[in-house]
């Protein structure tokens, strides 16, 4: 859970939450759409996925599980 929530900013934050962010998808942990956020987010290091997972109105379970919203 620790790799998920790598802290924003940090070089490569972005591609090390993703691929945290693939191992719980591969897991069933997480759906497709919340995973394609993480995508989409992975070459942006200042960009917190979980107001995008939220606004889009999808990972709900995830966002529980993050403490979010």
């Amino acid at each position: 859970m620790e790799l998920v929530n790598t802290p924003l900013g940090e070089m490569w934050s972005g591609r090390t939450r993703y691929a945290a962010a693939m191992f719980f998808f591969k897991r069933g942990e997480m759906d497709a759409e919340t995973l394609e956020v993480y995508r989409i987010c992975a070459r942006l290091d200042h960009e917190d996925p979980l107001p995008i997972i939220r606004d889009r109105g999808v990972g709900r379970e995830w966002l529980k599980r993050m403490g979010y919203g």
